[in-house]
């Protein structure tokens, strides 16, 4: 008799459902999120389960990690595709977990990649610097808001780092001056943080060879080319080129019926990083690709900056997927023909 095991994952607990090939219910148990417990409580079925499926939450590793590690088969559920039948008035972590194993028992579980354990550490602090950087984008516009609203002049962010607050006589009030320099010392603290992070990032992976050729493309430097690498993994993964776009986010969400736009479907499916990555490229390939910069011009001018990136972005997307696949420099007369 084979069996089908689902684990509703949460941050201290998680819930244990197992079937077997009739749907009948064998096993149920809420357990806390300690490894030891999880593979005592499998033990009994381990011979005759022929999956364990996890929910893809955000604390997943260790428990994918540690069933990976005692010989489970083990599939990582992707939530957001997922669909349950909306009749239902009640469900709770029990009829979820069962569900997660009655899916995999259909073998129409919709199941996320398992990222190498080895990699993810590194991928994950490429993902820091994100965030990082984001901060420091809001340090440095918060301090040209203040200057700007005290003494009515607009500085770049070139600007603001060369500003020495000792010699500006414009600002006179003391918490004024505390302020400039508190930001301006944050800034610099995480203009080292992000660089050390770089530093630490490269000295640890290189570019493999199917992504090497990914900075032949305008836009895409060697941070863009690693986020990238490290969010793809293997880009085998990928069929079709339209399912890699959308992973990446570069395509859009929306339900249709008689050309009629009746609503959008989840904007979430798919790589955060990816859409942030082809759409920092968008932004630089517009700045130093004439041909890039004619796309974006023609797209702007029928609809507006925001779906022009985009679109941009979207090129870009599909450009790389067949160089990281069929290994091929990129071509800008293909891309824009």
């Amino acid at each position: 008799m084979r069996l089908y095991a689902g684990i509703d994952l949460h941050s201290s607990n998680n819930y244990i459902g197992i079937l077997d090939e009739t749907d009948k219910r064998v096993f149920g148990k809420r357990i806390d999120n300690h490894l030891p417990c999880v593979l005592s409580a499998l033990e009994p079925f381990k011979n005759k389960l022929e999956g364990v499926v996890v929910e893809s939450t955000y604390n997943w590793y260790w428990l994918v990690d540690g069933l990976q590690e005692n010989d489970y088969k083990v599939h990582l559920a992707n939530p957001a595709a997922i669909k349950q039948y909306e009749g239902l008035k009640y469900t709770d972590d029990k009829w979820d977990a069962f569900w997660l194993a009655h899916l995999k028992r259909l073998n129409i579980l919709p199941e996320g990649y398992i990222y190498p354990k080895d990699l993810r550490p590194v991928r994950d602090l490429l993902r820091r610097r994100g965030l990082f950087v984001r901060q420091r984008t809001s340090q440095i516009l918060s301090l040209q808001s203040m200057i700007t609203r005290n003494l009515g002049i607009r500085m770049s962010a070139r600007d603001l780092r060369k500003l020495e607050v000792d010699k500006f006589d414009q600002l006179t009030d003391a918490n004024q001056i505390f302020m400039v320099k508190s930001h301006l010392k944050t800034i610099e603290h995480l203009d080292q943080t992000i660089k050390d992070i770089e530093k630490m990032v490269l000295s640890q992976v290189k570019l493999k060879k199917e992504f090497t050729l990914l900075q032949t493309i305008p836009g895409i430097g060697t941070i863009l080319a690693l986020t990238i690498m490290l969010e793809v993994g293997n880009i085998k993964r990928f069929k079709k080129v339209g399912q890699y776009s959308s992973y990446c986010r570069c395509v859009k969400s929306e339900k249709t019926s008689n050309s009629k736009k009746k609503g959008e479907n989840n904007k979430k499916n798919g790589n955060k990083y990816l859409s942030w990555a082809y759409v920092e490229a968008a932004n630089f390939a517009n700045r130093f690709s004439l041909e890039a910069r004619r796309f974006f011009q023609k797209k702007k001018a029928k609809r507006n900056r925001i779906v022009a990136t985009k679109a941009l972005s979207n090129k870009l997307c599909r450009a790389s997927y067949f160089i990281m696949r069929d290994q091929t420099p990129y071509d800008e007369a293909k891309l824009f023909c």
